[in-house]
């Protein structure tokens, strides 16, 4: 029984059986259990983290580092309540990201539960229905019409069916398979009726061993490169700036524990505790959004890789077409018209087989009630060796005449009457072709019951009705649409022309396998493609590889197997309604609506939540820098310490508990791929940074030398200034117009606020600090209100200046980094 399931596809059907220990009266059940645990459950086994290792993940990296490292000195000095507070922030990090991926995992878990299947299998004698996930080699099950093959299986009985294997090779018409032919997991019986002999079950399976390719797919978000990049910018600038602190301290003979339990705080208040929570919080609010517009997000950062996503492969059946065939307008022999030809086929098709081809040419009659004065008595259904349909058909003024429909070699030798005909109906085949389309003959006989042939129907995938505003609308957005297709070349340029892609297909014969270099001519064709066709799914991964490699952010779309390695390879993997658990579970977002319409809102929405991220990073980078150029500076200029330990852990908790409202901001998004320009989001933090401590030295100077404060109403004054000038940078960041070019969202203001009104309470009647006053506190006030207005004109310039910067220096787009 440890055959490979490789040689029990194509071994003689006796033998396989003498392998399995099995017949075609089933197995029992005592020995179905045994199997179950030798061969393990009828399923995809999925990549899963343990729970706990998966929540300690959050706690583990240098910014976690660096907050673990000042809890533990908070706890060794005993200063508790700076340890409690930055335990507290650091475990609510842990716990919302870990939340928000749980909930989305759960998601995901009930979409799955929802689509498992149950199959009719054999045991100890007798049908029963079970669930799939229960199937064991040597099982023999049941297969029907409409069915969802459930393993991989040998065909038993002498009858031949058709099956839909498009979710495994996108080939969207059904193949026929005879006894003794291998049927494969996750396709669908579309005609007849069979029984079938279990000879692989999950990985082992076709479906299985695809789905195994992506775990060998693993990319490291642009996300986590980006917040990695900020962290350590941060942690090195806290880094020196606390280390010039303690040495010139030391050197002035100040207290060694004062100075090491200064700079602790210090350093707590530079480093970005609540980043990750606040970029957590940012994207799960986006996924809960995306999820009311029936998109899944199984992945929280995919929603900042789909921001910034500039090409998207979309597989061609089922996602960019309908899926189901359609006809077209068909070539017509004289004296038979189109609709003659219609008829004739329609009457050599039936409905109750749920044949495509039959279904397509019936819901082609212009008429409900065309067939009504005919009656079939006789049918003969497709078959491989005949290669078309026949039938037997009298009328209601008792007439008889036979109809025909096939392959139109196969009709044109049948109507041998017609060989005066055969350059014309060659030459409308060849054109269909041309253009995408499968040809059927149709013939009919006549009084003298001689074959006729009456014309050439041609059969077409049709696009999905959204699908060309869908592209239409991505392509203004900057995202270019790749087509990926499985079929041939001409149906492929057909559909790409029907919408608007280009023409402009690459066959995938020509490409190699996952770890293949091209060469550089080879990656440029693969770049500048429209569409790539007669793809199998080591060419889908392979291609999303090289457009990644070239510098693109690829998302990818689809719904079979064949779409989940490179759903899992791309940056973002999109698995469309109707999808196979495989694409589900390997993608990053799972759409439970018809269409590609929700992607566009889901770009929309990314990028929404991309400008929220990056307001966030640009204020925590300009607030660290405010506080430790304006510290620093006093120590070493002044020889004073402007804010208290406690004032420094105050300032980071209202900081902190404020800017999680940003989640909830309006923005607007942008009409192109949004990436992470470090250059930029630095260069403008830095810009307001610096100008943030030329106006508390200002304030400074004016209350020491103007005003003659003694220096604990100096520290109190210059903390309210800190917290108020602090939060009035958020407004400053989250435009990169003036300030009021966005209205922010009521719950932003209103934290700001109520944070705010909280500092100024605690400055006015000294709480852990000296009284300042009303009188002091409104002028405070109105000092960082002046100076914020004066910051938003100088934020205006910055980003000019480096505009223009960045359009003298930007490299081609497909080799620009944003790191």
């Amino acid at each position: 029984m440890n055959t490979p399931a490789e040689s029990l596809k194509t071994l003689p059907l006796p033998e396989v059986e003498r392998l399995l220990n099995t017949s075609a009266a089933g197995i029992t059940s005592v020995d179905a259990a045994k199997r179950l645990l030798s061969f393990g459950p009828n399923e995809i086994t999925e990549h899963k983290r343990n729970p706990l290792l998966q929540f300690l993940s959050y706690f583990w990296g240098p910014i976690p580092w660096m907050i673990e490292a000042a809890v533990i000195l908070s706890g060794a000095v005993g200063h508790w309540p700076d340890f409690f507070i930055i335990f507290a922030l650091l475990l609510a990090n842990g716990v919302v990201g870990y939340a928000e991926e749980h909930q989305a995992g759960n998601a995901i878990a009930a979409l799955k539960a929802k689509l498992a299947i149950t199959a009719r299998v054999r045991r100890d004698g007798e049908w029963a229905a079970l669930a799939a996930y229960d199937l064991v080699p040597g099982d023999v099950i049941r297969l029907r019409q409409g069915d969802i093959i459930p393993a991989d299986a040998r065909l038993l009985d002498g009858t031949q069916i058709e099956v839909d294997q498009s979710a495994l090779t996108g080939e969207s018409l059904p193949i026929t398979c005879s006894p003794s032919d291998p049927v494969y997991s996750g396709s669908i019986i579309r005609r007849g009726e069979t029984g079938a002999l279990v000879y692989a079950t999950g990985t082992h399976t076709y479906f299985g061993k695809t789905a195994q390719l992506v775990a060998d797919a693993r990319t490291v978000s642009h996300f986590q490169k980006a917040v990695l990049k900020i962290g350590n910018y941060l942690i090195a600038l806290a880094g020196v700036f606390v280390a010039v602190i303690v040495l010139v301290s030391l050197m002035r003979g100040d207290a060694l524990l004062t100075t090491l339990e200064f700079a602790l705080v210090l350093t707590v208040a530079a480093i970005p505790v609540a980043m990750p929570t606040v970029l957590s919080v940012t994207m799960a609010v986006g996924a809960r959004l995306l999820a009311r517009k029936k998109a899944i997000v199984s992945r929280l950062v995919a929603i900042e890789e789909l921001a910034g996503v500039d090409i998207l492969c979309a597989d061609k059946t089922g996602t960019l077409t309908q899926n189901s065939l359609t006809l077209g307008e068909p070539f017509a022999l004289e004296p038979a018209s189109s609709s003659d030809v219609i008829l004739a086929a329609a009457l050599a098709s039936r409905d109750d087989n749920e044949d495509p081809i039959d279904l397509a040419i019936l819901a082609a009659l212009k008429e409900d009630n065309s067939l009504e004065p005919y009656t079939i008595s006789h049918f003969e259904p497709f078959n491989s060796v005949d290669k078309r349909t026949e039938a037997t058909v009298h009328t209601n003024d008792g007439k008889t005449f036979k109809v025909s429909k096939g392959a139109p070699q196969v009709i044109l030798n049948l109507a041998t009457g017609s060989a005066k005909n055969t350059t014309a109906i060659e030459a409308a085949v060849n054109d269909f072709a041309s253009r995408g389309y499968r040809s059927l003959g149709v013939a009919r006989t006549d009084d003298e019951d001689r074959w006729e042939f009456l014309g050439v129907l041609p059969l077409f995938d049709p696009p999905r009705p959204d699908a060309a505003a869908t592209i239409a609308t991505a392509t203004t957005m900057g995202v270019r649409v790749k087509m990926v297709t499985g079929d041939a070349i001409a149906i492929a340029k057909e559909t790409a022309a029907k919408l608007g892609l280009g023409t402009n297909i690459l066959d995938a014969a020509g490409l190699g396998d996952v770890k293949k270099q091209e060469s550089p001519e080879s990656v440029r064709t693969i770049e500048t493609a429209d569409g790539f066709a007669q793809v199998f799914p080591e060419h889908k991964y392979h291609i999303i590889d090289v457009l990644q490699q070239r510098g693109h952010i690829v998302a990818m779309t689809g719904d079979g197997v064949n779409d989940a390695p490179a759903l899992k390879k791309a940056d973002c993997g999109i698995a469309v309604s109707g999808a196979t658990d495989a694409a589900r579970a390997a993608a990053a977002i799972v759409l439970l609506t018809p269409g590609l319409a929700v992607i566009i809102d889901a770009i929309k929405e990314s990028r929404k939540i991309f400008q929220r991220m990056n307001s966030y990073a640009m204020y925590r980078i300009a607030e660290t820098l405010r506080v430790l150029l304006f510290v620093t500076g006093s120590i070493l200029v002044f020889n004073f310490f402007p804010v208290t330990a406690i004032m420094i852990v105050m300032l980071a908790l209202l900081n902190d508990g404020a800017i999680l409202s940003i989640a909830y901001d309006n923005v607007h998004f942008k009409m192109k791929p949004e990436v992470w320009n470090m250059r930029m989001v630095l260069g403008i933090a830095t810009v307001l940074g610096v100008v943030g401590p030329i106006a508390a030295f200002s304030l400074f100077y004016l209350g020491e030398r103007v005003f003659a404060l003694d220096r604990p109403h100096l520290q109190t004054m210059m903390y309210l200034m800190l917290s108020v000038a602090g939060h009035l940078t958020i407004f400053l960041t989250r435009t990169r117009g003036p300030f009021w070019s966005i209205r922010p969202a009521p719950i932003v203001w209103m934290a700001v606020l109520g944070t705010q009104i909280v500092a100024t309470l605690i400055a006015v009647y000294g709480l852990f600090m000296t009284p300042l006053g009303w009188g002091w506190a409104a002028f405070v006030w109105g000092y960082a209100i002046l100076w914020a207005l004066v910051s938003d004109r100088v934020k205006l310039l910055a980003y000019r200046v480096l505009d223009s910067a960045n359009a003298h220096s930007s490299p081609h787009p497909s080799e620009q980094s944003v790191y």
